[in-house]
């Protein structure tokens, strides 16, 4: 028995001399163990795949120190990798690698790392889906008309029909169409949109959406050579549409004032054209719609866009596709006239320096009721640069009667509005009933601005709704002042971000986006992406 305890002791005293000597060279040490496990290369990790333009795939992933040499391989509607559909090989400085792949496929894909000397890395592996594949080319100005379009595709591609929705539209695309890539169908509906869907046999080749022209059959169609403003009071007693064919019209100013419902647009979309004109909407002005125009307010002393100062009832103001620019006063203005108002929308518009002076608000609502307000698929590029954005006052008579103003701001680009004086607010909403919500929009360079710091009866019963929204150089939409408000209004949701949006010249309008994040979480306004 003491035997035994004595070798025992004598083993452990010679283990514990054996760890002290390893512990105390550290020269020996430290070679032996570089070379322990590091036969293989390390995974790449953190793979990504978006899918840019249809069919294109972007991987990317994480590079370790020291590696630089990978192969990507691609199976198609396979997750087993029994069959390689591509193959490719990619070196660090290449990430992020775009790949052309087949559309309406589900792609599985592997990428592994590969160093001389070691054994290649395990794969990394992951999965993206293409959309149909897209050869259509991009619709050229004058190719949709009001009854017909004509769409473009990749000359002598494999193509055998177009077919388009609403309507159940087949067009057998000819040999001659096939060899120059251009068909026309004819036979469409005006203003309708209309999705086509462009085939090879069963497969499809292409998509793409177009909106018909309007219709000039049962218009009013006029020239700049023509009297305007008789033409504008022809079409508002007729209840017809003024269709204005492209030039400039900006000879012929003035105020339009209207008692009747009146819709003035472009007859061709892409070629805008170019009036000096306000309006002035009178009770018995049921709609106004203004639609793909250029309309300056330069030269003209203190005027709004539109403005109501009559007690009435109005159903819907439309401003879409339009350019409006350099008006000193309001976007829409009502201060007098206690009306009813449906809504008003302004879509797929650039608006432009306006409400630049300092007396008036941009959409400026304080003696009437609006049910709603949509901004939307727009840019507003320094506006209201010192007073509020969109104001919504206790209106006597019509607050607090169980009436509710809805406000919505989505898809927008919000450029130097309410900058040069200090805490002008985005929602100066004070109608007592009011829900308000601002989602995918892009707003910048508003340093000072802030949503709203209303309190008491002015608080909203309903909170603003925030989803998806960038601020950049607009910290007080989300950040707390010092010292903090409570009654600050502020993005308080989980799913904004402050990226810088990376404009391609803002300074003259041009905010296409070079921010690839911004673009796919399709912030701001869509024309920029």
């Amino acid at each position: 028995m003491f035997m035994n305890i004595k070798y025992i002791l004598k083993g452990l005293i010679t283990s514990l001399l054996i760890v002290l000597v390893f512990t105390n060279c550290e020269n020996y040490n430290e070679p032996l163990l570089d070379g322990i496990g590091n036969t293989r290369e390390f995974s790449p990790l953190n793979l990504t795949a978006k899918l840019r333009n249809q069919t294109t795939v972007e991987l990317n992933w994480t590079v370790k120190e020291g590696e630089n040499n990978f192969v990507v391989e691609f199976s198609a509607d396979d997750p087993t990798f029994s069959t390689i559909f591509k193959t490719v090989q990619v070196t660090a400085s290449q990430l992020p690698i775009q790949i052309k792949l087949e559309g309406e496929t589900v792609y599985s894909i592997r990428v592994k790392a590969v160093t001389p000397g070691l054994d290649d890395s395990k794969w990394s592996i992951i999965t993206a889906a293409t959309l149909s594949e897209q050869i259509f080319l991009p619709i050229i100005p004058g190719d949709i008309a009001g009854k017909q379009a004509t769409l473009r595709w990749g000359a002598n591609s494999n193509v055998t029909q177009i077919v388009l929705t609403p309507g159940n539209i087949t067009h057998a695309i000819t040999a001659a169409e096939k060899t120059a890539g251009i068909a026309t169908i004819t036979g469409l509906a005006g203003e309708t949109t209309y999705n086509a869907i462009l085939q090879n046999g069963s497969k499809n080749r292409g998509q793409i959406s177009f909106t018909t022209e309007v219709d000039p059959t049962n218009a009013i169609v006029i020239s700049p050579a023509d009297d305007l403003m008789a033409s504008i009071a022809t079409a508002a007693s007729s209840g017809k549409v003024l269709l204005l064919q492209p030039g400039d019209y900006t000879s012929q100013t003035g105020l339009v004032t209207l008692s009747q419902t009146l819709t003035l647009r472009a007859l061709t979309s892409w070629n805008k054209p170019k009036l000096k004109i306000n309006f002035l909407l009178n009770s018995g002005v049921g709609n106004l719609s203004l639609i793909d125009l250029d309309l300056t307010g330069a030269g003209m002393t203190n005027s709004s866009v539109i403005t109501i100062s009559s007690a009435g009832t109005f159903n819907d103001i439309l401003i879409r596709g339009c350019y409006v620019h350099d008006y000193t006063r309001s976007l829409f203005a009502n201060t007098a006239g206690a009306s009813k108002i449906n809504s008003l929308i302004v879509d797929n518009t650039i608006v432009k320096n306006v409400n630049t002076n300092a007396g008036a608000e941009f959409i400026d609502v304080r003696s009437s009721y609006i049910k709603s307000i949509v901004l939307q698929n727009s840019t507003f590029d320094t506006c209201s640069d010192s007073r509020e954005f969109i104001r919504l006052d206790q209106s006597a008579g019509l607050s607090g009667t169980g009436l509710t103003s809805d406000v919505l701001i989505n898809s927008c680009t919000l450029y130097k509005v309410c900058t040069t004086v200090a805490a002008k607010r985005i929602l100066y909403l004070r109608f007592a009933s009011n829900t308000s919500t601002v989602k995918n929009t892009l707003i910048t360079d508003t340093p000072t601005a802030l949503y709203s710091n209303q309190n008491g009866t002015a608080t909203p019963t309903t909170p603003p709704t925030f989803a998806g929204n960038n601020y950049f150089n607009a910290n007080p939409l989300f950040t707390p002042a010092v010292p903090a408000l409570t009654t600050t209004t502020l993005d308080k949701s989980t799913t904004f971000t402050t990226l810088d949006p990376q404009y391609t010249d803002a300074a003259n309008g041009n905010f296409k986006l070079k921010n690839q994040t911004l673009i796919d979480n399709k912030v701001g306004d869509p024309r920029w992406r």
